[in-house]
């Protein structure tokens, strides 16, 4: 059901359910993401499937369904032999793919434009690290074109998400301002720091009096982390607040798989809720079961 509000006012009053990982949903339905472009290779093999895993997140209770494209860059598919034309058809399929899934249904479903960061399109894990060399210059000028790109798909809102520093956060904002789409910035964290390792406090602070910032949080971390990190959020910059950790399993980026048991409870959105989250869902390893579970809780 095509939304007949912003994502911003209805945060305004009332808590708003995330999707899940799309990468696990994938392979769910049975596909192999082992390439470099991970999910991002779907959008030109296999956009069904893609559709497919939208579509499962709409029946689990999702009002927010955030795109393929994280992986998906205009470097990334030049490796591939892709041209920018048909890269930026690819990113611009990636929100219409969302869309698309989100009319299926009886609710209102807001498409989030994901913006993963640069280490992301470096495939070797470096996003849950940062510091990658590069200038805040540097990377805003590789993110622009990506933003412009999926701006021009016309998505609700653009997740710049699991950002590892301040840096690449200040980048993504200053490549975001005015473009006229609202943004959301979520950091990937370890305990109270960012995965640079600065204070998240400050890391938050990055996004204060920017009202171009409709939520700040973080994705793609333990989900005990992510309980004080609501908390800092909030209290930093009186915004609300988005969250959606990981499952608690690990990601060996050496050998390319999950490690360890998942710790991942729906029943903490309620203390999510009091401390400010008004985006609320989950990232890798989280499916629709518990994305359905939020649903009846909430």
């Amino acid at each position: 059901m095509q939304p007949v509000r912003t994502l911003a006012a209805a945060l305004a009053d009332t808590t708003v359910v995330l999707d899940g990982g799309l990468s696990n949903q994938l392979e769910a339905q049975g596909c192999d993401l082992s390439d470099e472009l991970w999910s991002a290779r779907l959008l030109a093999d296999g956009p069904e499937q893609i559709a497919a895993a939208h579509a499962a997140y709409v029946r689990a209770g999702a009002q927010v369904l955030i795109t393929s494209s994280y992986q998906a860059t205009f470097e990334g598919f030049a490796r591939r032999g892709v041209g920018r034309s048909e890269a930026a058809g690819l990113l611009a399929r990636s929100v219409e793919l969302a869309r698309g899934a989100g009319e299926s249904g009886d609710r209102e479903v807001w498409v989030a434009a994901s913006v993963g960061p640069y280490g992301a399109m470096l495939a070797d894990g470096s996003e849950y690290r940062g510091r990658y060399g590069l200038s805040v210059l540097g990377l805003e000028r590789f993110h622009r074109p990506r933003i412009e790109a999926l701006v021009a798909a016309g998505p609700d809102v653009l997740a710049l998400e699991t950002v590892p520093d301040t840096d690449e956060a200040e980048a993504l904002l200053a490549a975001a301002e005015g473009c006229g789409v609202p943004v959301w910035l979520s950091y990937s964290i370890a305990g109270e720091r960012t995965r640079a390792g600065q204070r998240l406090d400050a890391a938050f602070a990055v996004a204060e009096g920017n009202d171009q910032v409709i939520a700040v949080g973080v994705n793609c971390c333990e989900p005990r982390d992510a309980d004080r990190a609501v908390e800092l959020a909030a209290s930093v910059t009186g915004k609300p607040v988005v969250v959606y950790p990981n499952s608690g399993e690990q990601w060996d980026a050496e050998r390319r798989r999950w490690r360890g048991g998942g710790t991942y409870d729906p029943a903490r959105v309620g203390a999510w809720r009091a401390s400010g989250a008004r985006l609320v869902g989950g990232c890798c390893r989280v499916g629709p079961g518990e994305i359905a579970e939020l649903t009846r809780l909430l």
